[in-house]
């Protein structure tokens, strides 16, 4: 899509909600990279750049490393995640494409090691929404720009 809609201009009100759910986000007792990487990941399997790109750049400022940001596409072969991140990172991939993947018995089984009931909930909110900051970028058009750190 070559048009970009001004998202913010056209539906004021429909932001200041998906803002007031960033919050919430932000301020849920889960570690701060962590929640970077899980945004990522669902960018990534979302085809979202300008989003991959954004939150690549907050996950740096946070202290993430470029080698773990860049690897996350391939993070099952690589062995500088945690456990922890991994099963949350798993949870990612099933949560994005639950349609075709559903939620297996063994995904939360992997993810009740490593969080609580309350925690997983919080992770399946991250999850959507970054699916839907995803959608909608992508819907109205939204590029990834070069950003300095």
């Amino acid at each position: 899509m070559k048009k970009q809609i001004d998202y913010y201009k056209e539906a004021p009100d429909a932001m200041k909600a998906m803002f007031a759910m960033e919050k919430f986000i932000n301020d849920i007792p889960l570690d701060s990279k962590l929640k970077e990487l899980v945004k990522i990941r669902t960018s990534q399997i979302n085809g979202c750049a300008y989003c991959v790109n954004a939150h690549s750049k907050d996950a740096l400022e946070m202290g993430e490393t470029i080698q773990r940001i860049i690897s996350l596409v391939v993070w099952r072969e690589c062995t500088f995640y945690s456990r922890q991140e991994q099963a949350a990172l798993n949870l990612v991939e099933h949560v994005v494409e639950v349609a075709d993947k559903r939620i297996p018995d063994e995904v939360y089984q992997e993810v009740s090691q490593y969080f609580t009931d309350q925690e997983y909930v919080y992770l399946v909110f991250c999850i959507n929404q970054m699916n839907a900051w995803n959608r909608i970028a992508i819907a109205m058009g939204k590029h990834a720009d070069l950003m300095e750190l």
